[in-house]
């Protein structure tokens, strides 16, 4: 296997603030309630939390629908949020939506908890994929139709440590 750099760290890091400064003044007279997915949102998450000026709150869930390099269609829920986002502007923020299953099954679970608001933020959009359509209202990069690992995005649990976004090649 080998990898092919199509965003570097700088580009990355560019990009999350650039994200952050407009998130941060649509929201300049409230506070944010955060959900990250992991595992692959947690470099972003992290990043784009710290970069963030208005009171934000965190949580995190744990949903999965990949199997090596494709979704099975299924997504599954292994750790929800602890949180009460009754009435609360939520943010959800993941790593990438490609099909969109995975991303439209977790929006409609956190809506049935009455939030306020929600909107989603990715940092990379393969729109190539996309099955279902799901509402972004923060996307950083759109990206190839090309499986990609680094930032927090993985092969098999490797390669989530990069702090550069690669294309996979076999």
């Amino acid at each position: 296997m080998r990898l092919e750099t199509i965003f570097s760290t700088e580009t990355l890091h560019s990009k999350v603030l650039e994200l952050a400064n407009k998130i941060s003044s649509d929201y300049k007279d409230s506070e944010i309630f955060a959900i990250g997915i992991l595992k692959g949102a947690f470099i972003f998450f992290a990043d784009i939390i710290r970069a963030i000026t208005v009171p934000t709150y965190i949580d995190f869930m744990i949903a999965s629908s990949y199997q090596d390099t494709s979704s099975t269609g299924v997504v599954k829920i292994h750790s929800d949020i602890s949180a009460n986002i009754a009435n609360k502007d939520v943010l959800l923020i993941d790593d990438i939506v490609d099909t969109g299953i995975s991303l439209n099954f977790i929006r409609n679970h956190l809506l049935k908890k009455n939030p306020a608001t929600l909107k989603i933020c990715v940092l990379f959009d393969k729109k190539a994929r996309r099955v279902i359509e799901v509402p972004i209202d923060y996307v950083g990069f759109e990206i190839p139709n090309e499986f990609v690992v680094g930032y927090g995005l993985d092969y098999n649990n490797k390669y989530r440590n990069l702090p550069y976004l690669a294309i996979l090649k076999k």
